[in-house]
């Protein structure tokens, strides 16, 4: 059973720092694109950044403030979240693809998902 299990979401002022993990299980993601995307209420599911085997890609609102890296060797995805705008709240999950090797931006192209993890910026 393939499980994406995230963590390290909370509560945290305007202009401080998170990181996000993602621990993935079930089977291998080494080589597949990850995700993560968030959702704020009344909005919908929105890509925030992407990594494959060697690249990263960004949504422009978290660029040179967010940063996604994995640990094949750990099965983690981290998102490194810095400069934290009250913007940046909503829950933030964790996709991965089961084939493929393209980070891609639409919530129906990825396969599995996390249950996600709130994260709340106050002003």
């Amino acid at each position: 059973q393939v499980q994406l299990v995230e963590s390290g979401g909370g509560l945290v002022q305007a202009g401080g720092s998170l990181r996000l993990s993602c621990l993935t299980s079930g089977r291998t993601f080494d080589r597949r694109p990850m995700g993560w995307f968030r959702q704020s209420p009344g909005k919908g599911r929105e890509f925030v950044a992407g990594i494959t085997w060697g690249d990263t890609y960004y949504t422009t609102s978290v660029k040179g403030r967010f940063t996604i890296s994995r640990d094949n060797a750990k099965n983690t995805v981290y998102l490194q979240m810095k400069s934290l705008k009250p913007e940046d709240t909503a829950v933030y999950y964790c996709a991965a693809k089961s084939a493929g090797l393209i980070v891609t931006t639409t919530r129906s192209s990825y396969d599995y998902w996390g249950q996600g993890t709130q994260v709340t910026v106050s002003s």
